[in-house]
C-alpha cells in the first residue's frame, strides 16, 4: 500500500481556527462516504471533472477535498493529472490518505484553509471544489476567490460545484424554477449565500471576468450549481 503524507500548510496561529466539518459534526465523519454514496454525489463529481476539461499532466488543486472523493474522480478520468487535496480537517485528510494508499494513486494532501492556499502565483492549471464552499464564512469565501485567482496560471480554470441557484426568475439551462423554487427546505444561512448567483458574484469580485454558471442540476437534497471561470 502506498503511503500518503499530509503536509501541514496552516499558518502560525491557525491551529485552533474553527471550521465546519463536512457532515456538520465531527463525530459524523465516519458516515460521510456512506452518505455521499447514498446521495449519489459521485455523479456530480464526474460531471464537474468533465466540465473542468482537465488534461494529463495538468496540476489540479481540490479545495475543501474532505475525504478526497472529487480528487479520486479527477484521477479516474485523467490518470496523468497531478492532484493535490486541500482541507482544514485532518481527520478527513487521514481518510483520504488511506483511500489513496489502497488505490495506489498519487495524491498530495495539505491541511489548510480555503483563504490561504500554498501554491505559488500562476502555478496551477485547475482549481476545483465540491460541496465545500457553503461551509466557508464570508471572509473565507472572499479569500478563496482571491487565492484561486492568484494561483491559477493565465488560462487556468476554477470549477465549483455546490448548492446554489441562478438569479431571480431564471431557471439555469432549463432545469430550474426561479429563486423561490430554489429555496429548498434544507437550506441554511451558509447555503443561501450561494443563491442568486452568489458564487458567480464571488469569483467576479475576485477578478475573474467570465464567471458563469455552466450547469444546474435538480438534486434530491437541493439545487446544485456548477460555476466556472477562467484566469
Amino acid at each position: 500500500m502506498t503511503t500518503i503524507q499530509i503536509i501541514d500548510g496552516r499558518a502560525e496561529g491557525e491551529r485552533d481556527r474553527p471550521f465546519l466539518p463536512g457532515m456538520g459534526r465531527t463525530w459524523l465523519l465516519p458516515l460521510y462516504d456512506l452518505f455521499t454514496r447514498f446521495a449519489r454525489v459521485r455523479a456530480l463529481h464526474e460531471r464537474t471533472v468533465e466540465l473542468a476539461g482537465i488534461s494529463p499532466g495538468q496540476t489540479v488543486l481540490d479545495v475543501g477535498c474532505g475525504t478526497g472523493n472529487l480528487s479520486f474522480s479527477v484521477l479516474r478520468a485523467v490518470p496523468g493529472a497531478v492532484v493535490t487535496g486541500h482541507d482544514p480537517d485532518d481527520a478527513a485528510l487521514r481518510i483520504a490518505a488511506r483511500k489513496a494508499g489502497r488505490r495506489g494513486v498519487r495524491l498530495s494532501l495539505v491541511q489548510g484553509y480555503a483563504d490561504r492556499l500554498l501554491p505559488e502565483d500562476g502555478s496551477v492549471d485547475h482549481v476545483v471544489s465540491s460541496l465545500a464552499l457553503h461551509h466557508v464564512d464570508d471572509a473565507g469565501r472572499e479569500g478563496f476567490g482571491r487565492e484561486a485567482h492568484r494561483i491559477l496560471r493565465p488560462g487556468g480554470r476554477v470549477t465549483i460545484v455546490d448548492f446554489g441557484a441562478p438569479d431571480h426568475g431564471h431557471g439555469g439551462h432549463g432545469k430550474g424554477h426561479g429563486h423561490e423554487g430554489h429555496r429548498h427546505r434544507g437550506m441554511d444561512a451558509h447555503t443561501e449565500r450561494n443563491l442568486d448567483n452568489g458564487i458567480v458574484t464571488l469569483l467576479t469580485d475576485a477578478g475573474f471576468t467570465d464567471a458563469r454558471e455552466i450547469d444546474h442540476i435538480a438534486h434530491r437534497f437541493g439545487p446544485i450549481t456548477i460555476v466556472q471561470a477562467t484566469r
